[in-house]
Parts: structure tokens; sequence; C-alpha cells
């Protein structure tokens, strides 16, 4: 007798809703840091030059925080969107085997 598997579509779909938070969540982060992270020119002062280099260091840093959420965005989606495109195969397949038993008969 061969051996059989069973993939819980269930667990499938749990994932999906879970991604989507993180997805959704991530996007909230994105515009956190794009929206809520500015730093007008002079906040600092502007008669050192330690001002100007902390207002740059917070600008590089900013995008680069940007950038990492954006990729973590990218990711994401990716997974969700092959997450989905397994849970449909399995439950294609699912259904296939079940009328495939149930039309033999």
């Amino acid at each position: 007798m061969s051996d059989q598997y069973k993939v819980d579509l269930s667990e499938l779909e749990g994932t999906i809703t879970k991604l989507n938070g993180v997805i959704r969540d991530l996007g909230k982060a994105n515009a956190c840091a794009r929206d809520d992270t500015y730093l007008p020119p002079g906040a600092l002062g502007s008669a050192f030059d330690e001002a100007h280099a902390l207002t740059n260091a917070h600008t590089d840093m900013k995008q680069h925080i940007e950038e990492v959420v954006q990729h973590l965005h990218s990711v994401m989606d990716e997974f969700g969107k092959k997450t989905k495109t397994a849970h449909g195969a399995y439950s294609d397949s699912e259904y296939n085997a079940q009328s495939g038993m149930s039309g033999g008969n």
C-alpha cells in the first residue's frame, strides 16, 4: 500500500491570513518611517558641525529603514502569493481526488 499524505488546507488559509496581517502592518510601518520621522532642517541647530552630521545621519537611517521595510513587504507579498497558489493547487487536487472517488462508484 502506498504512503498517503494530507495537506491541512485550513492551516494554509491561516498562514495566508497571518501573512496578510504582516503585509498590512508593514504598510503601516512604511508610512510611519516615511511620514512620522521627519526632521526639518535646522531642528537640531545649525551653528555647529555636529547638527549637520546628525541631520545627515538621520536622513540616511530614515532612507535605510524605508528600504528595509519595502524589501520585507516585497518578500512577504511574494511568499503570500506562493502560499495562495499552493493552497489553490492542493484544494484543486483534493477536489479532483474526491470527485474521482465518488464518480468511480
